[in-house]
Formats: C-alpha cells, sequence, structure tokens
C-alpha cells in the first residue's frame, strides 16, 4: 500500500471517530452550556386595556354604551341648609348653581346615565331660568311644581318635563323621606329615585321623545389633562353668590379635582352626598358672570337671571386658571365656552360644576 492510500485511510478512519464522539453523551460540567427550557416565558407587562368604545358626551369619559343620543336627566335640587345633605349629587356629570330668592341658591344636577344612582333629592321647585338650562341640553327636567314664569317657559320651550307637584306622578315617580319629613319639613321631604325615573321612562311615558331633536349636539370639547395653558394659580376658590352662600373649591393634586364646601348662613360644611358620605369632587370649575336682578313687583323676592347673549367668567382646572366668554344663542341653546382669544375652550375629562352669579359678585383664587 502506497503513502497516498495510507494518509486517505487515516483521514477516513479520524472522521469516523469525529462522528461517533458528536453522537455519544457527554457528562455535565459547571463549565458545559446551560439547559435551554422550551417553556413558554411569562411575561411580566401588565395587560393592555382595550381603549373605551364611546365617551360620555357631558364628561369626555370613555364609555362602553354609546350614550350620545341619550337624553340627558336633569333634576332640581334643594340646597337649602335645613335640607342637606343632598343625595345623588356626587354622581352627577354636570352642576349648576344659581342663586334663587332670598339669597340662597339651588342646583340643577344633570344626569347622562342614572346607573349607579339610588336616590335623588331633595327636589325643589324651577324657576325659569333653569328650564332655559335644561332646554340647552335638550335633558329631561325633573323638578317640584315652581313658578309662574318656570311653567311658561317649560310650555313656550317645549322642555320635557317630570312634576312633582303638578302632575300625575306624585305617587309613581316620588316619595316623601320619613326621616327628612319629621327632622327637615315637609316640604324638604321630596325624593325619586333611578329605579322610579327608569320605569316611569319605560313605561307610561315611552312615547315621549329621549334621543336628541335633529341637528342637537352639545359643544363641548375635552382633553385627559384640562389643566390651562398659562393659568394663574387656582388651587382654591371661593364665589360669592349672596350673603347667604359662598361656594368654596379646594383643588387636590392627588385625585386632581376639585373638592366642594359650602359657606351656608355662616356655617362652612363640605357639600356631601348624603347617599354614600361622599365629599362632591369635580376636575372642572367654571364661572359665570351674567345679570342678575329681583323681579319688580314679585313679593316673593323671586329673580331673573339673563342666559342669552354673551358674557365673561373663569375656568379653572388642574389648580390654575384663565378667564374665558360665554355666549348662549337662545333659550334653547347650549352654552359655548372660549378662551379670550375666541378658540373653543377645552375642559378636562371629568365632571363640571358650573356657578352662574351676579356681574357684581366677587370670586377669588389663591
Amino acid at each position: 500500500m502506497n503513502k497516498r492510500m495510507l494518509s486517505l485511510l487515516a483521514g477516513m478512519l479520524a472522521a469516523l471517530m469525529l462522528l461517533s464522539a458528536c453522537g455519544e453523551d457527554t457528562p455535565a460540567s459547571s463549565s458545559s452550556a446551560p439547559d435551554i427550557s422550551l417553556e413558554p416565558a411569562i411575561s411580566t407587562l401588565a395587560p393592555v386595556e382595550p381603549e373605551p368604545l364611546y365617551t360620555n358626551p357631558l364628561t369626555g369619559c370613555g364609555t362602553d354604551v354609546d350614550l350620545s343620543a341619550g337624553r340627558p336627566v336633569a333634576i332640581m335640587l334643594n340646597n337649602l341648609r335645613k335640607a342637606l345633605p343632598q343625595c345623588g349629587i356626587a354622581q352627577a356629570d354636570l352642576i349648576y348653581e344659581v342663586p334663587a330668592e332670598g339669597g340662597i341658591t339651588r342646583m340643577m344636577a344633570v344626569f347622562q346615565s342614572l346607573d349607579g344612582v339610588d336616590a335623588l333629592g331633595s327636589v325643589r321647585s324651577a324657576r325659569p331660568y333653569y328650564v332655559e338650562l335644561a332646554a340647552g341640553l335638550d335633558a329631561i327636567f325633573i323638578h317640584a311644581g315652581g313658578s309662574d314664569d318656570a311653567y311658561s317657559a317649560i310650555k313656550k320651550h317645549g322642555v320635557f318635563n317630570i312634576d312633582g307637584v303638578n302632575g300625575p306622578y306624585g305617587g309613581t315617580m316620588f316619595y316623601r323621606d320619613a326621616d327628612r319629613k319629621k327632622n327637615a319639613g315637609y316640604e324638604h321631604s321630596l325624593f325619586t329615585s333611578r329605579e322610579r325615573i327608569e320605569k316611569l321612562l319605560s313605561g307610561s311615558l315611552s312615547k315621549m321623545r329621549q334621543v336628541h331633536k335633529d341637528g342637537y349636539s352639545l359643544p363641548l370639547t375635552f382633553a385627559p389633562d384640562g389643566t390651562p395653558p398659562q393659568g394663574a394659580a387656582a388651587n382654591g376658590i371661593d364665589v360669592e353668590f349672596s350673603y347667604y352662600k359662598t361656594g368654596r373649591f379646594t383643588y387636590d393634586p392627588d385625585s386632581k379635582t376639585y373638592l366642594v364646601d359650602q359657606h351656608i348662613d355662616k356655617h362652612n360644611m363640605p357639600y356631601v352626598d348624603g347617599s354614600n358620605d361622599q365629599q362632591v369632587a369635580v376636575t372642572n370649575v367654571l364661572v359665570l358672570r351674567t345679570d342678575i336682578k329681583p323681579i319688580k313687583g314679585d313679593s316673593a323676592g323671586r329673580l331673573t337671571v339673563r342666559l342669552t347673549g354673551s358674557g365673561s367668567g373663569y375656568f379653572a382646572c388642574g389648580g390654575a386658571y384663565i378667564p374665558i366668554n360665554w355666549t348662549k344663542e337662545s333659550a334653547s341653546s347650549p352654552f359655548r365656552f372660549s378662551t379670550m382669544d375666541g378658540q373653543p375652550l377645552t375642559l378636562g375629562a371629568g365632571t363640571s360644576y358650573i356657578n352662574i352669579i351676579d356681574n357684581s359678585n366677587s370670586v377669588f383664587f389663591r
């Protein structure tokens, strides 16, 4: 066998020995490669919440149900000190507060949906300017009686109203709270509830229009953070309604809301919901200035409140405020809010408290 043949056989033998070594098990050692697990890795990332499909037109907050077509419910609430606490107010999407006769104020609480709301009250009588506020929202208006001018406004503006005094719903829609009747007085004891409202609206009032009229839209713009750029400090706000009532708002940076207090008849108190002892907290505070005057010759001292045309005011969110302008084209039109340079006002996504005061009354920021 020549040298060339020997060299070829030696190479083949070396190759066979290498292949054999690759097929053998090798003992584990500290220098060997780590085992590779075939188990799927467990993600440590938090699951991504799906974005809500819709938004509440009164708050800009996400919802899983399309609420935009439905008419909101606006309910008159008593704010006399002996009638407090109100029930259901902490869950309202919008709160309007306007002076009434004798220096007192009343609230109109507005709900796009009554889900999660229980008792509502105590329910009080209407005034024509509250009717205009409800008409501007195309709302279902719930009240207990009203002035002659209020009834005229209801008829004139075609407001869908449910009356607890002069309507046929006393036994089905409303009830008297026994404790309030005993301790606060009969006139401060009238209540209703989500269950009663929804039962009536789906029953004997089901033929009434419960969706917005054609072409209606609410001109409100929202952003996740509505803090006004270049706004001045507004960690506290005092809104003077009368000698009897001042509203107080204190910014809470943890919740990014304004906690509401009421200074009524020389008593300062948190504005608390009697249903759950929760203090009312709102994302946006608006103050609208207008002309408020006593009605000449009215023995009860009732007021006229101009809500049409235009005026000035303030907007606070996120601990800062800016001056704003408001317009309302007609009694049945919604408010439009704008910055001083004419741009539409952007609110923070959340609830809003709208204070309506006379041009001569004071507002303090701190």
